[in-house]
């Protein structure tokens, strides 16, 4: 069960069958050459890599575990999305988990995790301060201001944060309150997904 509120928590339908994520909070760390991330616990554990494959028509993350087994992939659902959705396959199952959805802005990056199938909202990620992301933006500093993002339940409660930390390489703190049913997976996904589309 990737993200148990207790030992005896109910399986998700959005779990993901090749990981577990049960702490609360991981550090999302861009590699210095490319949109090349690795996820860490909060004990300083590799538990995901994932990276944008290069030269696609339509955008991929795929992601394996630490130990280098597939994971999941972040897999575009129009050519060169520039805003729009991603679909969250599971490696093990083949299976659709969860979709992001992109509400799409110049100035503002919104996004939406919804179910594959009725396309309810599960959670969303908003940008903490539109006027310092929209500054990013505007002078092109994507790289050197960091951006924050709320995380959001179905409800429009509060479960969480994506902070990002000045640094000469991309990085976020990604926390998730364990007691939320937040797909932790996606949310991971989608602090990669972002990062690589603010570079492009």
């Amino acid at each position: 069960m990737p993200f148990p509120s207790t030992a005896d928590a109910e399986p998700s339908e959005y779990d993901i069958s090749t990981v577990d994520l049960s702490d609360d909070r991981y550090e999302v760390r861009q590699s210095l050459v490319r949109n090349k991330y690795a996820v860490s616990d909060s004990a300083g554990d590799v538990v995901l890599r994932g990276k944008q494959k290069m030269l696609k028509l339509k955008e991929e993350f795929p992601f394996v575990t630490g130990d280098g087994e597939d994971a999941f992939s972040a897999k575009a659902g129009g050519i060169v999305d520039i805003g729009g959705n991603y679909a969250i396959v599971d490696a093990g199952t083949g299976e659709e988990v969860v979709v992001l959805d992109e509400d799409y802005s110049i100035f503002v990056e919104n996004w939406t995790i919804r179910d594959p199938e009725t396309g309810e909202a599960l959670a969303t990620i908003r940008s903490k301060n539109k006027l310092l992301s929209g500054l990013r933006h505007l002078v092109g500093a994507a790289n050197l201001i960091p951006n924050e993002y709320e995380i959001f339940d179905a409800d429009g409660g509060h479960v969480g944060d994506i902070e990002g930390e000045f640094s000469m390489r991309d990085t976020y703190a990604v926390t998730v309150d364990d007691a939320s049913d937040v797909p932790k997976e996606a949310v991971i996904a989608a602090a990669c997904i972002l990062d690589a589309l603010e570079n492009q």
